[in-house]
């Protein structure tokens, strides 16, 4: 009896050491970005972008991960129907000719079991530039309706709008545009 139990106590030791990585897919209902933007100093803008596609990888027992995450462009909505037309339009994102933008993590930081940072390229407006985000929280649970897996979380970064071809917005915004990311991903089988 005692020999069974240590060597289903090894077996459970091996497979803790040896797990693979897991591939969530992206729920676009859960995955979202915000943004603001300080208008003339007087009030802040919001909008919001929602995830088309995408999946993350994580491997929790290595603490590594990646991530490819695509935006819908044609999502891009704020509370004025002129300032969306605006950020819609060639003079701004021009979302005719780049119909999405795309989340691309190379690496990802953990504090423990928990995703604390995650960096790679956001490509947007025909532009790419690195990007790092700062977990606010990380979580994963055991969903009772989808009977899978589901982690995510809230991330957070500062977008250079100078850097995506918005310079011409420097008399009405500051350069410096805050994200938050919320992002949810179904464990795949």
């Amino acid at each position: 009896m005692l020999k069974a139990l240590y060597v289903s106590a090894l077996c459970v030791a091996a497979c803790a050491v040896s797990a693979e990585p897991v591939t969530f897919a992206i729920d676009p209902g859960h995955t979202v970005v915000t943004f603001e933007a300080l208008h003339l100093g007087t009030s802040t803008q919001r909008g919001r972008l929602v995830a088309k596609e995408g999946s993350v990888v994580l491997d929790r027992a290595a603490k590594t991960g990646k991530a490819d995450i695509t935006l819908d462009m044609n999502s891009i909505s704020t509370a004025s129907t002129g300032l969306t037309g605006f950020l819609r339009g060639e003079r701004a994102f021009n979302v005719a000719a780049n119909p999405t933008a795309r989340l691309v993590v190379d690496s990802m930081t953990f504090d423990g079991d928990k995703v604390a940072s995650i960096a790679g390229t956001l490509t947007l407006n025909g532009k790419s530039q690195p990007m790092t985000l700062r977990a606010k929280r990380f979580n994963c649970y055991e969903n009772a309706q989808l009977k899978r897996e589901v982690c995510g979380g809230d991330f957070e970064g500062t977008l250079l709008r100078s850097q995506y071809g918005l310079g011409f917005l420097a008399q009405v915004t500051p350069d410096e545009i805050p994200l938050l990311v919320q992002v949810e991903g179904v464990r795949q089988q």
